[in-house]
């Protein structure tokens, strides 16, 4: 009776773990929708910098003058876009206004007393003092860490999407091709996956960005046409055994087209693996992408990517501001893990052989 029990429990433990891999990817595809709307930098790439404010503490809370740009927006481009920078932005410790000029005393790390005059002209520019609160502080260019991670969601799911799409695309064409017609396209396409396979997938996707050129939807891309080898070989794999079945062997009595009996009959039985197989690429293209950027080979800054965030605070390491480098690091790990833990459930509901 132990083996089954300790099957049963060890089939419990990793459905827990599936629910709980699909709760972080869910609580991340709604944050990184919400985007904007919920930073407390609204800015395009919450990349709103202000020197004076640099590294600051968690939970540091710090009022500001601002001058608003004076632009006009509508709230589905501040969704996507971001709002525009305000013309100015200044951290102060007080303000008083004097007719039309603005007296700032500048905020200071030691209390430091700095004065500033501001001419306020016109009806068009109106000013505001705002109080902002920074949970996660602030890094070495004085820009919102948790603006910037929220922001950086959206930038890892956008990656992992593309590459699952590019990758089930040419890996399941590829992988029916080869495990259906067989003979000489099957000798063919297995050389040219094997010859991919054989490749390390950072040179492979390094190759590939040089080739496209760098950017952000060419990251994408790249990634997407190093990750489909495996979905080609597993599909070939079952596409074999299922073509030998009785209802494919009637279908080509009935005179169907290889295209259809492909698309229509052998494919609809590859959803199971395909779904895995999706779950496990979206994982790991949000690894690689965190690499590449790490290298410098990935998303251009200012992009908010946890890679290049990792990367711009490495030498914070050593000192009391750790949390700058770690936190992204822990972004990827949680959202990685949880695709992870989603996988090896779904493996489990919807492989026929383990139930």
């Amino acid at each position: 009776m132990a083996g089954p029990q300790q099957h049963i429990l060890r089939k419990i433990f990793r459905h827990q773990l599936g629910l709980f891999g699909a709760v972080i990817i869910a609580i991340a595809v709604i944050i990184s929708f919400l985007g904007n709307i919920i930073t407390l930098d609204k800015t395009k790439n919450a990349n709103q910098i202000n020197l004076p404010v640099a590294l600051l503490k968690p939970l540091s809370r710090v009022t500001f003058f601002e001058i608003p740009s004076g632009k006009q927006q509508n709230m589905a481009g501040i969704w996507w876009n971001g709002k525009y920078e305000p013309l100015k932005s200044i951290a102060i410790q007080s303000c008083k206004i004097d007719k039309d000029t603005a007296i700032l005393t500048l905020y200071h790390p030691e209390k430091k007393v700095i004065l500033e005059k501001i001419v306020l002209s016109g009806d068009k520019k109106t000013y505001h003092i705002v109080n902002k609160t920074f949970l996660l502080g602030t890094d070495g260019f004085g820009r919102d860490v948790l603006s910037r991670i929220i922001m950086g969601t959206r930038v890892s799911l956008s990656v992992g999407l593309v590459a699952v799409l590019i990758s089930l695309l040419i890996g399941t064409t590829l992988g029916l091709m080869s495990g259906y017609f067989r003979g000489r396209t099957d000798t063919v396409i297995s050389w040219f996956i094997n010859v991919i396979w054989s490749l390390p997938t950072m040179l492979l996707v390094v190759a590939i960005s040089f080739a496209l050129g760098k950017g952000f939807w060419q990251i994408f891309i790249a990634i997407g046409l190093s990750s489909w080898v495996e979905v080609a070989r597993v599909v070939r794999g079952q596409v074999f055994s299922i073509r030998e079945k009785e209802y494919i062997q009637a279908a080509k009595v009935l005179g169907f087209s290889s295209s259809r009996i492909m698309f229509r009959h052998i494919l609809p039985n590859l959803k199971s693996s395909l779904i895995v197989l999706a779950v496990s690429i979206f994982g790991s293209a949000i690894l690689l992408e965190s690499g590449l950027s790490f290298l410098g080979l990935g998303i251009a800054p200012p992009a908010p990517s946890w890679g290049m965030m990792i990367k711009e605070n490495f030498g914070y390491i050593m000192f009391d501001s750790a949390y700058l480098a770690i936190v992204p690091g822990l972004a990827i790990m949680l959202l990685v893990m949880a695709f992870n833990f989603l996988g090896i459930a779904l493996r489990d509901a919807l492989d026929i052989h383990l139930q």
